[in-house]
């Protein structure tokens, strides 16, 4: 039936470049499209930072236009043909759209979910919570404990819960989590136990691997700065050496520099443009240049005008944009469109 509608569509219309939309936004379109139960249905079955952002998009959409509308769903049945030719509520498809959409490692949990039928339960109901909740819960558990929770929480939220302790118990925390290579399901049994959860798991299950120094070094990666400086010197008076390979696998803004060209344009497909020109407010000429260069003519000449015309703003907002990229940087190269580069010069993620 879409097809049959948008092959009757006047052929003067104008067509809208639906790739002038970032992920979040085509999203939010499609959702808006649907009918409330059924965008419900969608929505309850994404990760939490995930609905928080389609969320924002949504209520914040003004511009819904038909061109618009009618290009998201010439992409969504593309690209939906690409898994299956069967029927939307196959588990094949299922399975394979997920996995795309996601990667292997993060589509695993949700597949288990959906197609298993469990809901969230243990420790991905910490997954729901602010990081202040999560904080208080964990707070008065053993720090071996506290390690596991941090390590299988996303890195942005548990940069945000070990904002919540006090300086020594985010040193000692950190030092854990970058030690840390594997949790017996034993371990995660009792963990969620004492989450007063049920956990789901199936007998025989191999040892998780979580923790280690990526680890360490994603959740540096979303601290703010001044945290994220502290802390890392702390660590270094603690154990050089440790400090060192966390510092060399951390990706911060200015290796934006090392990213190929193919890279910096996919990144900046999804970067709004006041974020970006905050960011570029505190970047060297050389990252300027780069990013720019990758740019066309005339919308490196936009943003050249408006950093020009910006006035001071705070260290903190340019902070707070370079961090909001470099999220979606890492976001991208979970996904495989981008290849990120550490400071070591390995392949981070």
């Amino acid at each position: 039936m879409a097809e049959q509608a948008l092959a009757k569509a006047p052929a003067q219309a104008k067509a809208f470049d639906v790739a002038k939309l970032n992920g979040i936004e085509k999203t939010a379109i499609l959702l808006l499209s649907l009918s409330e139960s059924d965008a419900a249905q969608i929505l309850k079955n994404l990760e939490p930072k995930q609905v928080q952002k389609v969320g924002m998009a949504m209520a914040g959409m003004r511009d819904f236009s038909q061109e618009k509308v009618s290009a998201v769903h010439r992409l969504f049945l593309e690209q939906i043909k690409q898994f299956s030719s069967i029927g939307l509520n196959s588990e094949d498809f299922v399975r394979k759209a997920l996995t795309h959409a996601l990667g292997e490692d993060k589509a695993g949990n949700l597949i288990e979910q959906i197609v298993m039928g469990h809901g969230a339960k243990g420790l991905d109901s910490l997954k729901w919570m602010d990081a202040r909740q999560v904080a208080n819960i964990i707070r008065n558990e053993h720090p071996q404990i506290q390690t596991i929770v941090l390590s299988y929480l996303e890195p942005d939220q548990a940069a945000q819960i070990l904002s919540q302790f006090t300086e020594r118990v985010r040193l000692d925390l950190m030092l854990r989590i970058a030690n840390l290579e594997e949790v017996q399901p034993a371990a995660l049994q009792e963990l969620n136990d004492i989450m007063e959860k049920q956990f789901a798991g199936q007998s025989g299950a191999q040892a998780a691997k979580m923790g280690g120094l990526k680890a360490a070094a994603n959740i540096m990666n979303y601290m703010d700065t001044g945290v994220e400086s502290m802390l890392m010197e702390s660590i270094r008076e603690t154990d050089e050496e440790l400090g060192q390979q966390i510092q060399d696998l951390m990706f911060v803004f200015e290796n934006l520099a090392d990213v190929d060209d193919r890279g910096i344009q996919v990144i900046l497909r999804e970067v709004q443009q006041d974020v970006l020109i905050r960011a570029l407010k505190g970047a060297d000429d050389a990252l300027r240049d780069k990013i720019l260069g990758n740019m066309s003519k005339r919308q490196a000449e936009l943003v050249r005008d408006d950093l020009e015309a910006m006035g001071p703003i705070r260290l903190s907002e340019v902070e707070a944009a370079q961090k909001e990229i470099l999220a979606i940087a890492r976001k991208l190269a979970d996904a495989g469109e981008v290849m990120l580069g550490g400071g070591g010069g390995e392949e981070f993620l």
